[in-house]
């Protein structure tokens, strides 16, 4: 399918044009102006609007939508493993499809194009995105002490079916998902490096996420999480490293030379008081920091206009500098290092590039008057719903609504689930 975008404000990261979009199939064919050979099939006013790079979300759970307001104000160790853990015991697989329905619902329309997903239930999130027609990235979440656990052993082999049974999906991929290192053994942990090597894969894991964690691992093994991961080869894999708060120097040193990506999710660790993740020393040792927004139990949303100003607000904060983490920085954590961290060719609006592209409506209080549309995007459009997005050259959103699904029944559906 031929899509063109017509006469639109497209931002790129040094300035904003206007003129068309062209896509042809999945890529984009053309920035600026239209080719003369190219014949259309659809036609998109982009008068009065934006087209920015979709939005990519690094870090959720998007079962756990239905766990909304329902835990809040309480300490990471009484959220997690007194509120969130039990209620899950409690989860159908039903659950979770709804649950990730909604999660889906909620990021399109919030212009997110793609997310990287650890959940419980195989299959389930996968195919609400697939559904939605939202990339994802699934990574089904490992926890068991040793490569003789038979749950653990379980988990994995429901990882790789799941792979399978998606793998002639494009806007699916798949990476290993061990949790954390204090729900992982050490032998499990090396298992995993292993599989990862033989079957290509990638890692999700959260690491370095609160005091605890870090005061458990030095006790446990007389080092931090990053140096323990890291003597152990776990780093050898391409790593998307979610929290990274409780980070010294030379674990920044390491994450750099290592080249992990670390999910940045500012609201999460705020609202459990988990910390601060020191990026702007990240940055400047050259480290890949992307944005997440984890999960609605614990954010509690998946708006990452709102994380954007919470990224970059955090920083100017707690450095007591006006300058660190601009605005032109923030996007591109949200965009194109997101891209880079799961491994897209997406996350700018360029000739070749993905076509996944988000409008938005510049008629909207947020955006008015128009001064620096890239400064409104971080600094002035929390909770901004998008008019058009465009994921694999396929339209999900026109108009504000949903294409490939009733969001009504969404809503009831993930409204059915009562857990409190």
């Amino acid at each position: 399918m031929n899509i063109r975008i017509t006469d639109v404000t497209i931002y790129t990261p040094d300035k904003n044009i206007q003129g068309d979009i062209c896509i042809s199939g999945n890529r984009i064919a053309a920035v600026g102006s239209t080719p003369d050979d190219m014949i259309f099939d659809e036609v998109i006013s982009g008068k009065g609007k934006m087209a920015v790079p979709g939005i990519i979300n690094c870090h959720t759970h998007s079962y756990m939508s239905v766990f909304r307001n329902i835990a809040d104000d309480l300490t990471f160790m009484d959220w997690l493993f007194g509120a969130i853990m039990p209620r899950e015991d409690r989860l159908s697989p039903a659950d979770g499809y709804a649950g990730a329905m909604l999660s889906c619902m909620e990021m399109i329309k919030s212009g997110t194009t793609c997310f990287m997903d650890m959940h419980m239930f195989p299959g389930q999130s996968a195919r609400a995105a697939k559904q939605l027609g939202i990339r994802g990235i699934m990574t089904r979440g490992l926890v068991g002490e040793s490569r003789t656990d038979k749950g653990a052993l379980e988990r994995i082999a429901e990882h790789m079916r799941e792979r399978e049974e998606f793998a002639d999906t494009d806007t699916l991929m798949f990476r290993l998902g061990p949790h954390a290192i204090y729900t992982c053994g050490e032998d499990l942990l090396r298992y995993l490096i292993e599989l990862a090597h033989e079957t290509e894969q990638g890692f999700h894991i959260h690491v370095a996420e609160s005091l605890t964690e870090s005061a458990d691992c030095m006790k446990a093994h007389g080092m931090s999480p990053v140096k323990y991961l890291d003597s152990i080869g776990f780093f050898d894999i391409p790593t998307c490293a979610a929290h990274c708060v409780q980070l010294s120097d030379e674990d920044i040193d390491i994450l750099a030379a290592k080249k992990v990506s670390v999910i940045h999710n500012p609201r999460s660790n705020l609202k459990l008081a988990n910390g601060i993740a020191p990026v702007t020393k990240l940055l400047e040792k050259g480290v890949n920091v992307c944005l997440g927004t984890d999960s609605q139990a614990s954010n509690n949303n998946l708006d990452m206009f709102t994380e954007m100003s919470f990224a970059a607000l955090l920083q100017k904060g707690i450095t007591h500098s006006p300058t660190v983490c601009t605005a032109e920085e923030v996007v591109d954590m949200a965009t194109r290092r997101g891209a880079a961290a799961v491994g897209l060719d997406a996350g700018a609006i360029e000739e070749g590039k993905l076509a996944d592209i988000v409008l938005f409506d510049l008629d909207q209080t947020c955006f008015t008057p128009h001064n620096s549309l890239r400064s409104a995007l971080v600094y002035s459009c929390a909770g901004v719903k998008a008019d058009t997005v465009i994921i694999n050259g396929d339209i999900v959103l026109r108009d504000g609504t949903l294409t490939h699904a009733d969001e009504e029944e969404i809503l009831f559906n993930a409204g059915k689930v009562c857990l409190d």
